[in-house]
């Protein structure tokens, strides 16, 4: 059991890591299949929480999430693996709001300001293996939008 944790906390190490590079290929690779899942809806919506399922809808999830954010990146500061297939990660959301944002309510327009915010996100795992079966981050919109001068 021990190999597998350590297995898996390199897998998410790595996968974040080659976020931070734009490596998509191979944050792909640490996939069984690649799946994302926000739960975190957009003041002012109704909760709808987005999911990105399958190679086209992650990649373009990444191309659009970079698109306001071109140097957008992580820094971990701690990972817990337990027994069981799901695993946590906590995190620093840095980048610079250099391009249009897009959002439910409509385009924001870049502001230049620099973002760090605090987010977590779970793992989990394909039962056995270091494989990831879905990413579920989770944040405040409100603390980017803060971040920008956009909201109170």
């Amino acid at each position: 059991m021990e190999d597998l944790k350590a297995a898996r906390e390199r897998t998410i190490r790595a996968h974040m890591q080659l976020e931070n590079e734009a490596d998509w290929e191979a944050v792909l690779a640490t996939f069984e299949r690649p799946r994302y899942e926000f739960q975190v809806p957009f003041p002012g919506t109704d909760g709808a929480t987005s999911v990105f399922d399958g190679r086209e809808q992650v990649m373009a999830y990444f191309s659009g999430s970079r698109a306001a954010f071109p140097d957008l990146g992580n820094e971990v500061i701690h990972v817990v693996v337990g027994d069981g297939d799901i695993a946590m990660v906590e995190f620093y959301l840095v980048g610079t709001h250099l391009n249009p944002l897009k959002t439910p309510f409509g385009d924001l327009p870049p502001t230049g300001k620099r973002i760090k915010v605090r987010m977590a996100a779970t793992f989990e795992f394909k039962p056995g293996s270091d494989k990831i079966v879905s990413e579920r981050p989770y944040t405040d919109p409100r603390a980017i939008l803060r971040q920008l001068g956009i909201a109170a």
